[in-house]
Order: C-alpha cells, then sequence, then structure tokens
C-alpha cells in the first residue's frame, strides 16, 4: 500500500507542474483528463494524510491510558478517545482502500443509464420507475446531473422505459455496478388479496462515449424525425422534433423527443448510439476476458439477476456478493454507496484472485 501511495504523491506532483503550464489550456480535452486525474490522485495523498494522523492520534490516546492506571476519570478520557479513534482509523482504512484500486479508464466517464420494465407487467412498470427515482436521489446526493434522453410511461404509472445521461465526477465508475436484472417482491396496488408478486427491471449503464471512441459512417444511419408525444407544452405534438435514428449494419435504435428542438434530440440520440456502440465492443472485450471467473462482478452481464429487492422483510441481497441489507426504503432513497463501495472491493478482490 505505502508504494502506491508513494507512486500516486509523485504523479499528483508531475501532474501539477503540468497543469500550470499555460499551454495545456490549448487542448481542453487533455486538460480535463489531467484535471480529474490529478484530483482523484490528490484525494489518495490527502486520505493516507489523514490516516497518518488519526494513526499517531491513536497511538498517543493508547500511551495516555497506559499512563493513566492510577487515575480512573483520567484512563476513562483515555479509553474513550481511543475507542473513538481505532473506529476511525478503520473508516479511513476502508477510504484509502478504495482510492486506491486501479482505475478503469472509462471510470472518470460520464454514464448513459437504460432502465426498462421487465416481466411483470404494470408492476414491472412501477419497479422501474422506483429505479429511475433512487439514481435521480443518489445523483443528487453525489451532487450529479440528470439530463433526460427519452421516456415511455407504463399504463397504470412508473415507466416501461427510462433513459438518461448522469453527468458528473466518476459517474460511471459508480453506477456501471448497476448493469444487471433487478428483480422485486412486494404486493402490488392492483393486488386485492394481498399476494406477493415478483417482477422484474433491467438496468444498462454504459459509458458515455466521445466522437474518438467510436467512428460512425453517415452512411450507415437512417435517420427519421416524426411528432413528439407525451405530456403537453410548446412544440409538443406540434412540430417534427423527436428524432429517431437506426443504424444498419446493427439494427441498433435510439429515440430522443426530449427537447423541443430536433437538432438537439439529434445530438443526444447519436450520443447513446456511440455509448451502445462502444459499450458492444467493450462487452466483447469483457466476455473474452471473463470466460474463466465465476463472479462476474461488474463485468455487464446483463441477463444476470443481480439484486432481490423484498419489500415485505424489507431486505435487499445483491446477489454477485451474497451482501445482505435490511435499509429498503434508505436504498431506494438513493443511499446507494456502502453497496457500490463493496462491490468495489469485491470486484478488485476477484481481480486480484485471477492475476494470483
Amino acid at each position: 500500500m505505502q508504494d502506491r501511495i508513494f507512486d500516486a504523491q509523485r504523479r499528483s506532483d508531475d501532474l501539477a507542474v503540468q497543469l500550470a503550464d499555460p499551454g495545456i489550456h490549448a487542448d481542453p480535452r487533455r486538460l480535463r483528463e489531467l484535471s480529474r486525474e490529478h484530483a482523484r490522485l490528490s484525494a489518495i495523498v490527502q486520505a493516507a494524510a489523514r490516516l497518518d494522523r488519526a494513526r499517531d492520534e491513536l497511538a498517543g490516546a493508547e500511551s495516555m491510558l497506559a499512563d493513566a492506571a492510577g487515575d480512573p476519570e483520567m484512563a476513562a478520557m483515555a479509553r474513550a478517545e481511543a475507542e473513538h479513534l481505532t473506529g476511525e482509523v478503520a473508516r479511513l482504512d476502508n477510504e484509502l482502500l478504495l482510492l486506491l484500486i486501479p482505475r478503469d479508464p472509462l471510470d472518470d466517464r460520464d454514464a448513459v443509464v437504460e432502465v426498462r420494465a421487465g416481466t411483470g407487467g404494470d408492476e414491472a412498470a412501477l419497479f422501474a420507475g422506483d429505479l429511475f427515482r433512487m439514481y435521480q436521489r443518489f445523483a443528487d446526493r453525489k451532487g450529479w446531473k440528470i439530463e433526460l434522453v427519452s421516456m415511455s410511461e407504463g399504463a397504470s404509472g412508473g415507466y416501461r422505459e427510462a433513459i438518461f445521461t448522469v453527468r458528473g465526477a466518476e459517474a460511471f465508475g459508480d453506477l456501471r455496478y448497476e448493469s444487471g436484472v433487478h428483480r422485486v417482491q412486494r404486493v402490488p396496488a392492483t393486488e386485492t388479496q394481498g399476494r406477493i408478486h415478483t417482477s422484474a427491471a433491467t438496468v444498462a449503464v454504459l459509458p458515455e462515449a466521445e466522437e474518438v471512441d467510436v467512428q460512425i459512417n453517415p452512411g450507415d444511419l437512417r435517420i427519421d424525425v416524426y411528432r413528439s408525444s407525451g405530456p403537453g407544452g410548446q412544440s409538443v405534438n406540434t412540430t417534427d422534433s423527436a428524432v429517431r435514428i437506426t443504424h444498419i449494419p446493427t439494427g441498433l435504435v435510439v429515440t430522443c423527443q426530449d427537447e423541443k428542438s430536433q437538432h438537439k434530440n439529434k445530438d443526444k440520440a447519436m450520443g447513446v448510439l456511440r455509448s451502445r456502440l462502444l459499450d458492444a465492443r467493450i462487452a466483447e472485450q469483457e466476455a473474452a476476458r471473463a470466460r474463466d471467473r465465476k463472479a462476474q462482478v461488474g463485468t455487464g452481464d446483463r441477463s444476470a439477476k443481480i439484486r432481490t429487492y423484498n419489500f415485505p422483510q424489507s431486505r435487499v441481497t445483491d446477489h454477485r456478493i451474497g451482501y445482505t441489507t435490511h435499509a429498503l426504503q434508505q436504498l431506494l432513497d438513493g443511499a446507494l454507496d456502502e453497496m457500490i463501495e463493496k462491490l468495489k472491493l469485491a470486484s478488485q478482490a476477484e481481480r486480484e484472485g485471477m492475476a494470483a
């Protein structure tokens, strides 16, 4: 661990020098990349410094406790301080461990999230709506911004489909572990006999692709425009502002009608199409690497049931790591940090196990 901290400090210092060079501002993309890397490495250095201070303070409290054997009041104070600092050292050690996990270059990207109702009819659409709101609240907690691309409402509420972009630091790095089948067990609002139903929704999280990542031949595209549908408002149902783009070689279809401008809808749809094409390429690479793996934590296997939300028991279980919490409502209110941290650590342990 100390070697990694030393390397982070050295690289952070190097980046600080590069970022101080006025010439770097002529390349906004490079400036953004270096700034993000510098911020991540600075976080490691600062976390290591906080951990060192906490360990020094703990050692001081333990020494005070040993010296206070004949003073019950002083011993009680030293013991309380040592207990507090022991917990703080453990917390900071875990924080540093998470920061030291090797980064995928895509982790710093914004994320394109697609939530779709699966089996379960109207209840599945309601559950997809719950998941959409969960990610909205998680984004609010993280200070991220959500941009809606397209949305299709269910007959009894919720959403048959919701596609949106999440913009913010490490959005894809955190949300990538949400890809897969989410299952819910609860009594639907339409159920008159109190029977528990099981429904599902699928979540796909894609790294937002840049034009340099995926080259698309304009001749491979069929672009259709049509009138937007949905809730009222200026331009809705009155102009051909909605856009549907079909990528002929793959058959991928992307629609966007959230903006009043046809040009903006086309830009958003092209962004999603690039992300899907990049994701397909990444999925092929991960599948090749994962043939001998068992856990598949975070590999984007969209057919796998990854999590169950059991409402009668207020229980959420992530099946990839065998983790269960009874804080179901808090999770749906956006408290995903602990779950994601455990998934990151499990993914790292899996990678290290494969490398051994």
